[in-house]
């Protein structure tokens, strides 16, 4: 059996007030082309298919758009997303009887039955070889917020909750399979021991769970297709635990690395390869600085001319980092002033002044910082701070952890 994973799709996202539908629209026009040279079996979307949880039509069109021209351009193609942190799992699931005459399958939340035992059922999906023989079970798990995973049958404790979810789908599913089958697990989480991409990835933290073990999943699994971190990174360095990462870069901090499609080969439950598949990057994010002022409009004048025959819509996004001595009111106008008829796109100028020192694990030296730049907990512990004069208590942060979480699952509805 032949899988691609993927994930943190991110649709609808901007870029400090930039549309990125152009980016996305290569990305799944690019993934297309590789679905139909390669003809795997299964697709895995592990979750944060969107950016937000009430995501701009276009970005939904562009979802459904791809789910369809994959079905026609490969109709025996199964596909199966997760929703992610970023995402609605009731809007994700809103059109799955439609998407399952597709090969399409959509999970958004995991439910009890009335007895108060998991519905295993509904997260167990066969996974059928081209000659539609089911050679697989894929175990889905999107995201699992508090909510679903406490309460009177499973207690208050979120990472026990999550444990037991996991215990009792694999279980179900060891009991489902027949020998020869493999398990394949689908799932967005933070794993311990993850590599976080500074900027672009909303903390999981509920108190202080975050970082789940891998222990969760067993030697019976055969491969763990994550979503969340963008940086693709093996789990523990065990082959068969993968992070995909983000098919386009979300934010600058994400430069420096490739990103790819995971190709996946088993032979039954035995892992044969995990292969990269390197996705071109249709918009370069080019970051100049930081540098003193002086240096940075040196370097500003460098840069290409525009070419009037290129396509603007492919110009990179660049983002310019000054440090000053003191504070100059005309930045903006000198930064746009030196890029007049460079082929770039100016998205953030951010003013670093020396010896201020940080906050927030902002860079050093920072002192304007753009909301976007810290989670709403920092935001949280500076308004505390800046009324009461001291820094805020644990309990305090849990407190206001488990309400915004409240806050997350009222907006979720579509």
């Amino acid at each position: 059996m032949r899988l691609f994973h993927t994930s943190d799709w991110h649709l609808g996202q901007n870029l400090h007030g930039q549309d990125r539908d152009f980016e996305h629209g290569c990305f799944l026009d690019w993934l297309l082309r590789q679905l139909k040279l390669d003809q795997p079996d299964v697709l895995l979307i592990a979750g944060d298919i969107f950016d937000t949880v009430n995501p701009p039509v276009k970005a939904q069109e562009r979802l459904y758009d791809f789910i369809v021209s994959a079905h026609e351009q490969q109709p025996k193609l199964t596909i199966v997303m997760i929703a992610g942190n970023h995402d609605s799992g009731s809007r994700i699931e809103l059109p799955a009887p439609l998407m399952r005459r597709l090969r399409t399958h959509a999970l958004g939340r995991v439910l009890w039955l009335d007895d108060g035992q998991l519905d295993a059922e509904r997260l167990l999906l066969p996974l059928p070889d081209a000659k539609g023989k089911t050679v697989a079970w894929c175990l889905a798990l999107p995201f699992l917020r508090p909510a679903e995973v406490t309460g009177a049958h499973l207690g208050d404790n979120y990472l026990r909750g999550i444990g037991q979810v996991h215990e009792w789908l694999i279980e179900a599913a060891n009991a489902k399979r027949k020998p020869g089958q493999a398990l394949i697990a689908i799932s967005h989480a933070h794993m311990a021991g993850g590599s976080v991409s500074e900027d672009s990835e909303r903390s999981l933290i509920i108190g202080n769970a975050e970082a789940l073990p891998a222990s969760l999943f067993g030697p019976s699994i055969s491969y763990v297709a994550l979503g969340h971190l963008h940086k693709p990174q093996k789990v523990n360095g065990e082959e068969r635990i993968r992070y995909s990462g983000s098919p386009i870069p979300l934010s600058f901090s994400e430069i420096g690395y490739q990103h790819q499609v995971l190709d996946v080969i088993l032979d039954g439950e035995t892992l044969v390869s995990v292969e990269p598949k390197l996705i071109p990057r249709a918009v370069n994010l080019q970051r100049i600085g930081p540098a003193p002022l002086a240096d940075i409009l040196l370097q500003l004048a460098d840069l290409p001319d525009i070419d009037l025959l290129a396509d603007v819509q492919r110009q990179p996004w660049l983002e310019v980092r000054v440090c000053l001595d003191e504070p100059q009111p005309d930045l903006r106008h000198q930064v746009e002033s030196a890029l007049h008829g460079k082929a770039v796109r100016l998205v953030r100028i951010a003013a670093q002044y020396a010896g201020n020192g940080s906050r927030d694990g902002v860079d050093d030296g920072t002192t304007l910082v753009e909301l976007d730049q810290l989670t709403p907990q920092q935001l949280f512990s500076r308004a505390w701070q800046d009324s009461y004069g001291s820094e805020v208590d644990e309990q305090t942060l849990n407190d206001f952890a488990q309400l915004l979480q409240d806050v997350q699952m009222e907006s979720e509805q579509p």
